[in-house]
């Protein structure tokens, strides 16, 4: 039987899968090589705040939206590219835990990119 996540290191390798399995990515890996090349060295840290945030309830001050409004711009991320994002990284956290908390974090990917969608790609229907 597999574990809850209960650390944030458990939500670090959580995020180093998903990105192995992400970049190489016939529909998304572009967005992550090209588009704006991430450094997962770099990245890693803040996108493990933003999760711990949700998770652990730990402080969170950066602006996903921005970030993604500006790759937006650059390259439009579509529903598909969104629906793609939460298969993997569902599958991603399914493949190695189970209980509240990874359930809570396919939940709020889920909600992440829908929130997502509505904001990039339906922008007067607000929210």
């Amino acid at each position: 039987m597999k574990r809850d996540i209960e650390t944030r290191k458990d939500i670090e390798d959580v995020l180093t899968a998903f990105y192995a399995d992400a970049f190489s990515d016939d529909l998304i890996g572009r967005f992550f090589t090209e588009v704006v090349p991430l450094n997962l060295e770099t990245h890693l840290p803040v996108i493990a705040d933003f999760w711990e945030s949700i998770l652990f309830n730990t402080p969170y001050t950066k602006n996903v939206m921005a970030v993604h409004q500006h790759i937006h711009h650059l390259s439009a991320i579509r529903k598909e590219h969104l629906d793609r994002w939460v298969q993997l990284f569902t599958a991603t956290v399914a493949a190695r835990f189970e209980g509240p908390r990874a359930t809570l974090l396919q939940q709020r990917g889920r909600s992440v990119a829908t929130l997502m969608d509505i904001k990039l790609n339906h922008p007067k229907k607000g929210i």
